[in-house]
C-alpha cells in the first residue's frame, strides 16, 4: 500500500509519541517451537529490532502488550530497550490504560500495530491503527493502515519508516549511515 503523504494518515503520523506492539504475529510470524527441554522458541526480525532502536533516537516511546508471557519477549523487550511490557493481557485495554497514565500521553498520540481479533479493542482508541499484512480480514474496519510485510517479516519497520518519515526525522536518523 502505497502511502498517500497527503491523506489523514499523515496528520496521524504526526502526532504520535508511542509505538505499541503485539508480539506474536507483529514482531514475530506468530509460530512458537519448543526445543527438546521444553523451552518456547520465537523468532524476530533483525531489520525489525534496528528500526526499533532508530525509533527510541527518534523520541519515541516504544513497547509491547502481549497475551502471551515468554522469556523470549522478556530479553527482546531488553535487547530493544522498550519503555514497557505487559504480558500475559487477555484484555488489552487495561495495560493500554497504563500506557496513557504512565506516559501522560493520549490514545490520540500512540500508534499500535497487531495481528489479530485481540487487538481490536485497543485499535479502536488509538491515533494509529496498524494491522499486519498476514492479519485477518476482520481487523480491515478497525484500522488506518495495513502493512505491505506480514508479522516477524519487517511489518513493524515499515511502520516505523512511516512514522519516522511522515514526522520529518528519518533523514537526521539516517545521517550516521550515510556520511
Amino acid at each position: 500500500m502505497a502511502i498517500d503523504y497527503k491523506s489523514d494518515l499523515v496528520e496521524r503520523i504526526k502526532k504520535i509519541k508511542v509505538l505499541i506492539m503485539d508480539i506474536d504475529g507483529v514482531l514475530t510470524d506468530g509460530r512458537v517451537g519448543y526445543d527438546n527441554s521444553g523451552n518456547e522458541i520465537k523468532f524476530f526480525n533483525v531489520q525489525d529490532g534496528h528500526a526499533l532502536k532508530m525509533a527510541k533516537r527518534g523520541n519515541l516511546i516504544t513497547g509491547a502488550i502481549s497475551g502471551r508471557q515468554a522469556a523470549a519477549n522478556q530479553r527482546r523487550a531488553t535487547e530493544l530497550d522498550f519503555d514497557f511490557l505487559y504480558e500475559r493481557q487477555l484484555d488489552k485495554r487495561v495495560a493500554f490504560e497504563k500506557v496513557l497514565d504512565e506516559f501522560n500521553v493520549t490514545a490520540e498520540e500512540c500508534a499500535y500495530i497487531g495481528d489479530d481479533v485481540i487487538d481490536i479493542p485497543i485499535l479502536r482508541q488509538v491515533g494509529l491503527a496498524v494491522a499486519v499484512n498476514n492479519a485477518p480480514v476482520e481487523l480491515d474496519d478497525f484500522v488506518n493502515y495495513r502493512t505491505n510485510l506480514c508479522g516477524g517479516h519487517g511489518a513493524v519497520r515499515e511502520l516505523i519508516v512511516m512514522i519516522l518519515k511522515g514526522q520529518n526525522s528519518w533523514n537526521k536518523l539516517m545521517e550516521r549511515y550515510v556520511k
